[in-house]
């Protein structure tokens, strides 16, 4: 084989493999944006990040921002701090039952009140809640089975939320 066939076929070769490790880290680097137990998926044409059952402590930062639909439930997330779901939005349900949410910090809905429609915070250990955490937000609200505290706050609350049935 003459010595230009070879020159050129051994830089095939390396620009073959090249491209290979390029597009091979790529995937790489997009699955590992995501923590473990997370991905992100299409239901019903609306672009979906569903973290069920992932062991996360706390409100993963890299959720796509044009992610519709939000599953964090069945967690164990203690609380939720201000502004957790401030670069999304165009979210239009959140899930975040069956965690061990104790705290919402006023703000932490910031940024949902446009879109949102469903609020999921059932089966976690909420006692009290300032209504300040929900304002503005006028997605339907599941707080059922938290051990709440019946005083004068939770009247309020109930008062500002629209309740799911």
């Amino acid at each position: 084989m003459p010595a230009a066939e070879r020159v050129l076929l051994r830089s095939v070769t390396m620009w073959l493999l090249l491209q290979s490790i390029l597009l091979l880290a790529s995937c790489l680097r997009s699955a590992a944006a995501f923590p473990m137990g997370c991905y992100p998926s299409e239901e019903e044409g609306l672009k979906t990040f569903r973290c069920s059952n992932a062991r996360l402590t706390e409100v993963p930062r890299d959720i796509p921002n044009d992610t519709n639909k939000l599953y964090l439930d069945s967690n164990q997330i203690p609380f939720l701090p201000r502004d957790a779901f401030r670069d999304l939005p165009l979210l239009l349900e959140l899930d975040l039952s069956h965690n061990a949410i104790a705290s919402v910090e006023s703000g932490a809905f910031r940024g949902l009140a446009e879109h949102l429609h469903s609020l999921d915070l059932s089966s976690n250990r909420l006692v009290s809640v300032s209504k300040d955490a929900f304002s503005n937000l006028k997605a339907k609200v599941n707080l059922s089975n938290n051990p709440w505290l019946c005083d004068c706050r939770l009247q309020e609350l109930i008062r500002t939320v629209d309740l799911a049935a």
